[in-house]
């Protein structure tokens, strides 16, 4: 008989769904002392919170009866998730619950700054009567730009058609065919888009890519007259930037609910920035968003406890079939899937339309987490999911046209070799490995060329001529930029013509190092891949 404990006051229709299964034991508390929970949490077999419980290593090591940690919202950042997966606890969250609320605040927010509602409330309230001062806009025929046309992005779409706004959008990872759902204009680069909009708001996750995606030389494209806004995570738009542009009337206005540092509290960067509509962070702030996210988290847990399904869970791989002895297959199959990704970017084909898997015979039984890994290493870094999983990664690439396929074994005799194919635009990348059971998993093939390295931290990839003098000024160029080789495998089609060299890396390579590598003589492309699945 399940015991589940559920704290941070989660709406009651979350609750109810857990008390209307008549094998559960449910307490509901209010959120407790940590102290006091490590005392509480040994008989429970599963938690449902919110933020204002941390779920340390410790508390789960203690909560020894744990299979199911629940988290009311999209953020785990309050749960020890690498002791959780080291314990086989499932963690659960809920990602989809506020796509409505964020996109809607979006449009409350935009409206409340172009008709000067904030300054007009506060002036009557004050005695003033400044209509004569509070002249306004419409959004009518304006162009917005959505920076990142995925869950959240996508609902913006849709209510900028309804209120008669022209749409032009920048997602270099979706498909043709969802802005034509959209009915957004596809923008090819994110100058592009800033050169045509009147509005500009981002929609992504926040990655190495999207961190100050949007700053000075950016927000100066912008014409006279737009208007920024950042709903989604702080660092994205660059504050002071931001701020100076709308200091110096460079732009009409600006809307932030999200900040690099949170929570703002007494004086800050922010205060008296004119121009500038400011919210603490409200995005899933409404009694339907933290509904919706307590009964999507409740009925995966319900369902975690009950039949066993994890399709939910952000940290196990999949209960469709016994994976033990897979794990070193399925964290190949991500990282070549990985690789297959970032060396289509580098020749311009990003908006992936298709993931083909292969296998030797000993892994066939984990096809269904084999595709499932594929896409999670295709899409990782891109989407707006806190974190891909073996699970999730499937219908998230579905959801954004990526069509899946498992074809059998692969590159026999190894039993346990493993193909991806990544498709991007018309154009294919190969990458192939072994994942044996007594060592690491070795990337052996990329492309045309046989090569062998451990996809491990940080892999650079070059396409070069063959011809002397090249790997020396690759490790010199490495060595002045402090980058430590682990390993570097050079590879050739045949003497004097097209080669590839595979390097393993200590430590992080940035864009300078990998722009120094692209511009030595014979060096044709330079591909850093920094893996984020550990």
């Amino acid at each position: 008989m399940p015991h589940i404990l559920v704290t941070d006051e989660i709406d009651p229709e979350g609750v109810a769904l857990l008390r209307a299964t008549p094998s559960f034991v449910i307490d509901e508390l209010p959120t407790l002392p940590a102290a006091e929970l490590l005392g509480r949490i040994a008989p429970y077999d599963a938690i449902v919170g919110r933020s204002a419980t941390r779920i340390t290593g410790e508390l789960l090591r203690v909560g020894t009866k744990l299979r199911v940690v629940g988290r009311a919202g999209v953020g785990v950042d309050n749960i020890a998730l690498d002791v959780a997966t080291e314990l086989g606890i499932a963690v659960i969250n809920a990602p989809a619950g506020n796509t409505i609320a964020v996109a809607e605040l979006f449009f409350g927010t935009l409206i409340s700054l172009l008709r000067h509602v904030p300054r007009a409330d506060r002036s009557m309230h004050e005695g003033r009567w400044e209509r004569g001062d509070l002249m306004g806009s419409e959004l009518l025929g304006k162009t917005i730009g959505i920076v990142g046309l995925g869950r959240i992005g996508g609902e913006v779409a849709t209510r900028a058609a309804a209120f008669g706004m022209e749409i032009i959008a920048y997602d270099p990872y979706v498909a043709p065919e969802r802005f034509a759902a959209k009915r957004a204009r596809q923008a090819l680069t994110l100058d592009a888009l800033l050169d045509a909009a009147d509005v500009v708001t981002v929609h992504t996750p926040l990655t190495e890519e999207t961190t100050g995606m949007i700053g000075a030389a950016e927000l100066a494209r912008l014409r006279p007259g737009a208007v920024v806004c950042n709903l989604a995570r702080g660092g994205i738009v660059q504050e002071e930037a931001l701020r100076d542009a709308c200091a110096r009337g460079a732009l009409r206005g600006a809307v932030v609910d999200a900040f690099t540092s949170e929570p703002l509290k007494g004086t800050h960067a922010w205060t008296g920035a004119d121009r500038i509509l400011l919210t603490p962070h409200l995005g899933a702030s409404t009694v339907e968003a933290q509904r919706n996210v307590a009964v999507d988290c409740c009925a995966a847990v319900r369902d975690a406890l009950l039949h066993g399904d994890l399709s939910r869970s952000i940290n196990v791989a999949s209960s469709a079939a016994d994976l033990s002895g897979m794990q070193s297959a399925l964290q190949l199959t991500r990282r070549a899937a990985a690789i297959a990704r970032a060396l289509l970017a580098s020749d311009g084909a990003r908006a992936i339309d298709g993931i083909i898997v292969k296998c030797g015979a000993e892994l066939a039984v984990g096809s269904g987490a084999l595709v499932s890994a594929a896409a999670a290493g295709a899409l990782e870094g891109i989407v707006e999911s806190e974190r891909l999983n073996l699970i999730n990664a499937r219908q998230v690439a579905e959801a954004r046209g990526i069509a899946l396929a498992f074809v059998g074994e692969g590159e026999p005799p190894h039993a346990r070799a493993i193909e991806v194919r990544v498709r991007a635009g018309g154009v294919e990348q190969r990458v192939g490995g072994v994942a044996a059971l007594d060592a690491a998993p070795r990337v052996t093939r990329i492309g045309a060329f046989r090569v062998d390295v451990a996809p491990r931290g940080t892999l650079i990839v070059l396409s070069n001529h063959d011809v002397p003098g090249v790997i020396g000024r690759v490790g010199t160029a490495l060595g002045d930029a402090a980058v430590n080789i682990a390993e570097y495998h050079q590879a050739r089609l045949a003497q004097g013509g097209d080669a590839l060299a595979v390097i393993s890396a200590d430590g992080v390579v940035d864009e300078s190092v990998r722009a120094r590598l692209a511009a030595l003589p014979d060096v044709r492309t330079a591909t850093v891949v920094r893996f984020l699945d550990g």
